[in-house]
């Protein structure tokens, strides 16, 4: 069994693009119900997502928090792009920058289409309670609100969203 512990935050200047050791554009899609998974009708995300030059189906629980079961199996890149083509209803499409950080890398994700705007930075760690740098870009943690993670922005994409939602301050 997998577990995936992991922070997200807001990001509150470009100062982290300084330091960005790699950027790699990636798009996924979801292969079990959106709308299931708003209205908590499902126990997992199931998706599939390409890139660079590997593609990857992967397996979470959903739930909303920073500690979640997670499973990821490696699949052929033809196989990924027919069941994008084929499956998916929509996608999410973003660069990932990875920015190391005092031994840490946080995986700052500038999301692009419906979602541009929206750049956000995770970051896994070993435990629920591990200490972990907190450099100047790094803004309001968004962890436990669900309107940020990657299968809602499908149902409700980023330039949807309200003015209030866009400061948060509505969660």
């Amino acid at each position: 069994m997998s577990v995936e512990i992991e922070r997200k935050f807001l990001v509150r200047d470009d100062a982290w693009r300084a330091a960005v050791s790699r950027s790699t554009r990636m798009v996924q899609g979801y292969l079990v119900d959106v709308a299931a998974l708003a209205q908590g009708l499902a126990r997992a995300s199931v998706r599939v997502r390409i890139a660079a030059d590997a593609a990857w189906i992967n397996v979470k629980q959903a739930q909303a928090g920073i500690e979640r079961l997670e499973f990821d199996y490696p699949v052929p890149m033809a196989d990924a792009d027919s069941m994008l083509r084929e499956l998916c209803k929509a996608r999410v499409e973003k660069i990932r920058h990875l920015v190391p950080v005092a031994g840490h890398t946080f995986e700052v994700d500038e999301f692009l289409g419906d979602n541009a705007g929206l750049v956000v930075a995770e970051l896994e760690l070993p435990a629920t309670g591990a200490s972990f740098p907190r450099p100047s870009w790094l803004g309001r943690d968004v962890s436990h609100i669900e309107r940020y993670y990657n299968v809602n922005l499908i149902a409700h994409a980023y330039r949807q969203w309200s003015a209030a939602e866009r400061a948060g301050e509505d969660g």
